[in-house]
């Protein structure tokens, strides 16, 4: 039987990329973005390469009318949720308006939380499934409110995969550090202006594949890249201070 697997923020950068691998390895997508030229063309190269079925469902998940739409869809039922949709703020927290910080704690946690809900019965029902929750190494380093949402996130699926597993539905956290997409283009910063060392730049295809391994897997947490692990185990024993000087670097 064929799988369904639903993406949200499916329209570019890693949620383009894990609808990509996820189509080729045999599952029908649902696409999932606020445009919904850019689904069409994801969703228009996805078909030239596999012959799975492709659904758009174009949706502001800040919008509770659309958030609804999305939530029903799952409730419909699906094999695997990938809650990828994000953005990112100024790290300087006096700066930014209290909306904006809202809004993008809004969509990292109270999304991924509503959107996993509403996938989780069907799945258990069913007697399997798999959420991806797309956090960030971020959420293991004390890194403003974006850092704060992820590891909001990686708590939650710690606890959602050992609650759930067992029930065989798994719940993963992937953990990239910086991954060349468009993700710093949308906070303004062109390519070479984001103060990221060149060698702390991961490609989204690896990244989504080792996440989509570890997933496989069962693991609540994974973080791509043997760099990065050493990273996540060298902020647990040096001094906060230290951690966000070195941590504040890049954006």
């Amino acid at each position: 039987m064929t799988r369904t697997a639903l993406i949200t923020g499916a329209s570019s950068g890693l949620g383009a990329e894990f609808a990509r691998q996820l189509a080729h390895r045999g599952a029908g997508v649902v696409l999932v973005g606020r445009d919904h030229d850019a689904l069409s063309r994801v969703a228009d190269e996805i078909r030239s390469r596999s012959r799975g079925h492709v659904e758009i469902l174009r949706a502001d998940l800040l919008d509770d009318n659309d958030l609804a739409a999305v939530e029903a869809r799952l409730a419909a039922g699906v094999d695997i949720l990938v809650n990828n949709a994000g953005f990112g703020l100024d790290l300087a927290f006096e700066k930014n308006a209290v909306t904006d910080e809202v809004r993008h704690l809004r969509l990292h946690v109270e999304v991924a939380l509503r959107l996993t809900h509403a996938a989780i019965p069907v799945m258990l029902g069913r007697g399997g499934g798999r959420i991806v929750n797309v956090a960030s190494v971020a959420g293991f380093i004390p890194r403003g409110t974006y850092g704060a949402a992820k590891g909001w996130l990686i708590s939650f699926s710690r606890w959602a995969n050992a609650a759930y597993g067992p029930r065989g539905v798994t719940v993963t956290a992937v953990c990239p550090g910086f991954v060349h997409t468009n993700f710093h283009e949308r906070l303004g910063l062109p390519p070479g202006q984001e103060g990221v060392p060149p060698g702390m730049w991961l490609d989204a295809g690896a990244v989504v594949r080792e996440g989509l391994r570890d997933a496989a897997r069962g693991r609540a947490v994974s973080v791509p890249s043997l760099r990065y692990k050493l990273l996540v185990l060298a902020s647990r024993v040096l001094p906060d201070r230290v951690v966000v000087r070195a941590a504040a670097r890049g954006r």
